[in-house]
């Protein structure tokens, strides 16, 4: 379920849903919530489905390694929907013992060295300085793909814990949820199987430049195409949807960060806000909670944004960028790391 706005799997809806939602449909395996919630805005939906086909879906890395970079990234952001969702992919790509280890958090029982050492550098990668992500383990022609999977996934599950309720599955119970998530991989792995051309998304963007702080992809041209047109449709849509005080504010905050959370209390939020006119207040404190602590989020909030951006369209935009904030803040110390040749 959906919260806060109204998606539509209609393709019919907009000119760019219509070229968009066949390829998710045909490469993903379905139209799934994490795609369709960025309905009202569907420049942002695609560049967040360009970027993430280039890096999980296709390309040169096993697809089990993403979608355990994925898995584990969302179990350290505490995302449940998230995490019932990759895992249930890993099951689709017949990597069963993969899937039970991380959904126990037993990551260190993975048989495979190099999928192991890699799920441990998903797990470390909101500390940086972590001796885990001092040296990558996967190859330089693998890495605009894994890290690119990585920052997807920290964008993917700030929206997800926003707007999505805690599991895809038809129930949450513990004790069903193996079983589930192994049947949905039956329906899913058709399309996980299915032999992908890399680059086939990028024609639904026009190329742009990739930011500088993104140089970690520039040795991809499928990757780095992929996320320049993200960075510049997340540009766009921050520039409409949030004052200019409010996005300097959260960049500010953003730049200091480490990859702490805040606990329960909103106070700091609070504080940071403080020195801003009552206009901009509610558009900062979305976009700071979405960056840093998106748990923290509840309907007041979103009410209080809605006063001056009452639009579907403008929520997922400010919250795009907001998420898309903090992934490249995330980048930026995974794309320093020492990457084995």
């Amino acid at each position: 379920m959906i919260k806060y706005i109204q998606a539509t799997s209609a393709a019919r809806a907009n000119e760019l849903l219509s070229q968009v939602y066949p390829q998710i449909k045909r490469d993903f395996g379905a139209l799934v919530e994490p795609f369709t919630l960025h309905s009202p805005a569907p420049q942002v939906l695609a560049g967040v489905w360009i970027a993430t086909r280039e890096t999980e879906l296709v390309g040169n890395a096993r697809r089990e390694i993403k979608e355990a970079v994925a898995a584990s990234i969302s179990q350290l952001n505490q995302c449940p929907y998230c995490e019932d969702a990759h895992t249930m992919m890993l099951h689709a790509s017949a990597a069963h013992d993969i899937a039970a280890a991380i959904s126990n958090s037993r990551g260190e029982q993975i048989e495979d060295p190099a999928l192991r050492k890699t799920v441990a550098w998903a797990a470390a990668t909101l500390s940086p300085g972590d001796p885990r992500l001092l040296e990558a383990p996967f190859s330089a022609q693998d890495a605009p793909e894994i890290i690119g999977t990585a920052i997807m996934f920290h964008y993917i599950n700030r929206m997800a814990s926003l707007f999505l309720d805690d599991t895809p599955l038809p129930s949450n119970k513990s004790w069903l949820k193996g079983t589930l998530k192994r049947l949905a991989g039956r329906y899913f792995s058709r399309a996980a199987r299915r032999k992908k051309e890399a680059g086939t998304s990028l024609a639904l963007l026009p190329a742009a430049d990739l930011p500088a702080d993104l140089d970690w992809a520039a040795d991809s041209p499928c990757v780095s195409g992929a996320f320049a047109r993200l960075a510049a449709v997340i540009e766009t849509a921050g520039q409409n949807a949030l004052p200019e005080s409010a996005r300097l504010l959260t960049q500010a905050y953003v730049e200091n960060w480490r990859g702490e959370t805040p606990g329960l209390s909103r106070r700091w939020v609070e504080e940071a806000i403080v020195g801003l006119d009552e206009a901009a207040k509610p558009a900062a404190r979305l976009a700071l909670l979405t960056a840093i602590a998106a748990y923290q989020i509840d309907r007041q909030v979103i009410d209080d944004f809605r006063i001056h951006h009452p639009d579907d369209r403008q929520l997922i935009e400010a919250s795009a960028w907001a998420s898309f904030t903090a992934a490249r803040r995330i980048g930026r110390w995974l794309g320093v790391q020492k990457i084995r040749n």
